[in-house]
């Protein structure tokens, strides 16, 4: 099973590779569930190396329904992550009525890997009215995997669906949980056998909150180390 940790900061992804994690996906603005990043940070992780670098693409916090314009910020975003090497991408479009929108993500999918970058479809799987026909069309599309929480705001009150999205998907794409997963959840999620485990390791070091000018974090080693010691 693999590890993927959730960051926004250069320290972070050198966290993630001294601890011999496999995948970081790189995002700003994590207080909305994470946005698309700078081409600066991208690089700069990317050039840390030994740990895959894969970039949240999208535009907006909100829904995961797209204007026409917001697919090609997200479009210009995905050919920035393959210009500065990274290892894949993250996004997920949803209609109006919280289904596949099939023909933005096949299209996004598409250019994606003539960027030579894997595909990951983010939890915007946990509001799609139809996760059944939906995962489907995902591994029809050509996705690598999907990141769920099982359609619950924590994978581990999910963890029934995942266990029959991870039996549908039979080894055609990786199921991979995420939301809330910590040191005392973990092992019981991967008895799922989800393909790998999704998480944030960050501590609060300061709070600018007279300004609004957001938090200072550092990275929570030992919740990383708590976690990978079950396994």
């Amino acid at each position: 099973m693999d590890f993927e940790l959730c960051i926004d900061s250069l320290k972070e992804a050198l966290v993630a590779k001294q601890m011999g994690l496999k995948r970081v996906e790189l995002c700003s603005g994590l207080e909305v569930g994470g946005l698309t990043p700078s081409y600066g940070l991208i690089s700069s992780c990317v050039e840390v190396g030994g740990v895959e670098v894969h970039v949240m693409i999208r535009p907006n916090g909100g829904s995961f329904v797209y204007s026409d314009e917001d697919f090609q910020i997200m479009q210009k975003d995905i050919l920035g992550a393959g210009t500065a090497k990274a290892a894949g991408v993250v996004f997920g479009v949803l209609t109006k009525d919280n289904r596949l929108d099939y023909q933005k993500n096949a299209g996004m999918v598409h250019f994606a890997k003539t960027q030579n970058l894997e595909c990951t479809f983010h939890r915007a799987i946990d509001l799609s009215s139809n996760w059944e026909l939906d995962l489907e069309d995902l591994i029809e599309i050509g996705f690598d995997r999907v990141l769920t929480s099982g359609g619950a705001s924590k994978a581990i009150d999910g963890i029934d669906q995942i266990a029959k999205m991870k039996k549908k998907a039979a080894g055609r794409i990786e199921i991979m949980a995420g939301s809330g997963v910590n040191p005392n959840n973990a092992l019981m999620l991967s008895k799922v056998k989800v393909d790998a485990l999704h998480f944030t390791a960050r501590k609060t070091i300061d709070k600018n909150d007279d300004f609004c000018f957001g938090t200072d974090i550092e990275v929570d080693q030992t919740k990383i180390e708590e976690i990978l010691k079950h396994f």
